[in-house]
């Protein structure tokens, strides 16, 4: 098998174990008395199947697959409730890089910069993330004591729960505070700073150093280079979160992780195709499998959500005419105009080859391709817009040309893994970090990372680059990066998401763009949760 068996625990590891922070968001484990801690952690067999659901809540929202309606959390659908699904969508759609036609629920004020405390997608992000921390805690309860390769399993579980925590500080600030000293049981929870919850963070991630293990040791698996890159993130973004910059910490973890034996896959395709598992650049995914993780979020939803209007099914069974990208990113950012398509929708000659993307001026002359619009006027229609096509349900051949079924192929369910961190992305924070003023680093290394990329990209030194600066690199990273749930921190941390310069079509609410209120650069704390506990402290402006 090439992933992490991640549903193992269909009959064994349900949703135990949750901390009351969860419990104030009046959402409760599925059958609480069938399965218990003590059951799972008397066999020492279990303890692997126990890690591996805490990997599993981030690709799978339940314990039954396909939409099966046995959700992790009761109330919140297992395929919309997915945590990469509302990670992603939280993270794209707020910005230049996504927007969707879909009329569920509230889904379209995130790129309007109009959502509120009561949004049903803030809610299940926010559930998902202290669901994970939770049955983190209660695996690091349990594993305290272990030695040799459950010492490992411990670190990988308090790196899972770093991560999460990561996504906490980054989306809504200063959150409830639970790790595994608080015993579980109903108790409200205080609320911890975002400065307080960064240094928490920082030092769990460096006490990991050397207790992870090696980079690559497992596929899948949360290794030493894995924290490494979490804390350059951190440190990265030091000065949102706590208003101090931390660009020399950031060049100190990255250059651990470029010396750590990865290597830039020769093409930028093979990164996000079914056989992406097989990347050198790729160190640290959320794996997926169309036999062993079937469901309707994830990666299941990237794909299928970005596929309609006569697009190319790449593995696929059929689109749901959802997410797709606008006209401010594809010309702003790649520098790809509307005319660049006639002939061809796929547009192959674009000249920096990361660009994939479907737009047909015309229809098509067997009715098989309707006509598209660049600018969007209905937000609701697909085919206003532009599509994405970076990500394939099919493996791809070293020339880049020939794709074929992906490993455990199946129609509906994907087995391409979610690239979370990669070289390529470490390159780019390094050369971010050294223009910033960051100590451990120089601009002729940085330069040289940045162009390696673009060689790759180009085909040749025909897009090389003699100089550094922000404006460049916050564009660069857009265009090796875009769709990878990296927009919307990135947007922030250069001052651009809200009422920056940079204005981007219907952001605010109206088709030209508009600059938005500064205090949309974090989520609000859900109002369940805020109802439930009387320590919470609304984000300032909800």
């Amino acid at each position: 098998m090439k992933k992490i068996n991640i549903l193992l625990l269909v009959f064994m590891f349900t949703a135990l174990f949750f901390s009351s922070c969860v419990n104030d968001l009046d959402v409760e484990p599925i059958d609480p008395n069938v399965t218990t801690a003590s059951d799972i952690f008397s066999d020492p067999a279990s303890f692997k199947q126990a890690l591996a659901k805490i990997y599993a809540s981030y690709a799978v929202g339940g314990q039954t697959g396909g939409g099966g309606g046995n959700p992790d959390i009761a109330g919140i659908d297992e395929g919309f409730g997915n945590y990469l699904r509302q990670l992603w969508g939280l993270q794209e759609l707020s910005t230049d890089e996504a927007i969707i036609s879909w009329n569920d629920a509230t889904i379209k004020n995130f790129h309007w910069h109009t959502w509120a405390p009561n949004d049903v997608f803030i809610a299940a992000l926010y559930s998902r993330i202290f669901y994970t921390i939770s049955i983190a805690n209660e695996f690091i309860r349990n594993t305290a004591d272990g030695t040799g390769d459950l010492a490992v399993m411990n670190a990988e579980a308090r790196f899972l729960r770093a991560f999460s925590y990561y996504h906490a500080i980054d989306m809504f600030g200063s959150v409830p505070f639970v790790t595994e000293e608080d015993s579980p049981g109903a108790f409200l929870p205080e609320q911890i700073s975002r400065a307080d919850l960064f240094l928490y963070i920082e030092k769990e991630l460096l006490d990991l150093d050397t207790k992870l293990g090696t980079p690559g040791f497992e596929y899948a698996r949360a290794d030493q280079a894995a924290a490494w890159m979490l804390l350059a993130k951190r440190y990265l973004n030091a000065e949102v979160y706590t208003g101090t910059e931390r660009n020399t910490d950031a060049i100190t973890q990255l250059n651990k992780v470029i010396g750590a034996g990865y290597t830039i896959d020769p093409l930028y395709q093979s990164v996000f195709h079914a056989d992406n598992h097989t990347s050198p650049e790729m160190i640290f995914p959320i794996a997926f499998d169309g036999i062993n993780t079937q469901q309707y979020g994830g990666m299941t939803f990237i794909l299928h959500a970005s596929n309609g209007g006569g697009m190319p099914l790449n593995g696929i069974d059929g689109g749901w005419g959802g997410i797709r990208t606008i006209n401010t990113f594809v010309e702003g950012v790649f520098g790809v105009l509307e005319s660049d398509f006639e002939g061809n929708p796929q547009y192959p000659s674009i000249a920096d080859k990361r660009g994939m993307f479907f737009f047909s001026p015309i229809k098509d002359d067997d009715n098989s391709i309707p006509k598209w619009d660049w600018n969007i006027a209905t937000v609701g229609n697909f085919t206003e817009g532009i599509g994405v096509t970076k990500f394939k349900n099919v493996t791809i051949s070293a020339d880049g040309l020939d794709t074929i079924a992906a490993p455990n192929a199946h129609p509906t369910f994907a087995s391409t893994d979610f690239p979370v961190f990669r070289l390529a992305d470490a390159y780019l924070m390094y050369a971010e970090a050294v223009v910033r003023g960051g100590a451990g680093g120089d601009m002729g290394t940085a330069l040289a990372y940045v162009n390696e990329l673009r060689q790759r990209a180009y085909g040749d030194n025909s897009g090389d680059v003699a100089s550094l600066d922000l404006d460049f690199l916050l564009n660069e990273r857009a265009r090796e990066l875009y769709w990878e749930a990296q927009r919307r921190t990135d947007l922030i941390r250069f001052g651009q998401f809200t009422d920056g310069t940079y204005q981007w079509e219907w952001k605010g609410g109206v088709q030209t763009g508009m600059a938005t209120s500064s205090h949309r650069d974090l989520y609000p704390i859900p109002t369940n949760d805020m109802n439930a506990n009387p320590n919470l402290v609304q984000n300032a402006g909800y």
